[in-house]
């Protein structure tokens, strides 16, 4: 253990190191002026494809494929390793200056939309699609993923891949939290193909982004074997059956900056962007 830390009386900012650092700081607002690119669709994305990000495309890509062609979408890429979402135009559709930000076109005057469990709602109510066979239990679903994601991603992820130095306290404490989480999920799906029922809604899409790929040993490099995902055998089964998707396979790539070229498409406007647009193409 590291020595004790005594905070002081009053909290000043200091460089905490690590991967993410220069991606935060205690004030909001824009640090740049920069205006927003706008494409030819009903929908403009502007994100990123780390989880949250992910359930919007998978969103996107799923409703394409039930044929509701009014949902096509320009998706724009963020760095955040840039401060892209501190630029002005980003920051006017989400004050929060985080990935995912949608701008909806569709009706007579624009929306913003942020949160990523927002823009789901958004998008799923708008078509009348993904709403599962039980409003209720879908939208406690929804929300049990948002309320637990920080405890995943800036809690377990942060502490157990990006700090800059292991701490045992933190690691154990979001690792017990985290696989807390996992065996609700697990318990949950027992007697249910999907988080709600026998419907497939946004509900998983959205757990899915964060635990699905946990389980299936797609998030912070060696958790898999740590946290023993293999264990939870019902929640495998519905991970690896989401996974086998077309449009989640899709969903997955737009936007993506990580992984091999193949998997990665930067920017995604049209269709056959996933044919000829990819990274191994376009280098």
């Amino acid at each position: 253990m590291s020595d004790s830390y005594q905070p002081p009386e009053i909290w000043q900012p200091e460089e905490s190191g690590g991967e993410f650092a220069s991606i935060n700081r205690p004030v909001a607002g824009p640090t740049h002026d920069k205006t927003l690119p706008v494409g030819k669709h009903p929908f403009q994305l502007y994100s990123l494809a780390t989880p949250n990000g992910v359930k919007v495309t998978v969103l996107f890509e799923e409703l394409l494929a039930a044929g509701h062609t009014g949902a096509e979408y320009d998706a724009w890429l963020i760095d955040i390793r840039n401060g892209d979402q501190f630029g002005s135009g980003f920051v006017d559709v989400n004050p929060n200056s985080k990935i995912p930000a949608l701008i909806d076109n569709s009706g007579p005057a624009p929306v913003r939309v942020f949160e990523s469990g927002a823009i789901l709602l958004h998008l799923a109510e708008k078509f009348g699609a993904f709403l599962g066979d039980n409003r209720s239990e879908m939208l406690s679903w929804l929300m049990w993923q948002m309320g637990s994601a920080p405890y995943l991603g800036g809690g377990f992820g942060h502490f157990y891949a990006y700090a800059p130095e292991k701490m045992k306290y933190p690691i154990d404490r979001f690792a017990m939290e985290t696989k807390r989480q996992l065996d609700v999920l697990d318990r949950n799906l027992a007697d249910r193909r999907y988080v709600t029922g026998d419907a497939y809604s946004i509900a998983d899409m959205a757990i899915w982004a964060w635990y699905g790929q946990l389980a299936l040993g797609r998030q912070y490099e060696g958790s898999a074997k740590f946290l023993q995902v293999q264990t939870y055998e019902n929640v495998q089964r519905w991970a690896s059956e989401i996974a086998e998707r077309p449009a989640v396979e899709r969903g997955r790539m737009v936007n993506r900056m990580t992984g091999e070229p193949e998997t990665q498409l930067h920017e995604r406007h049209d269709a056959r962007d996933f044919e000829t647009r990819t990274q191994d193409k376009i280098g």
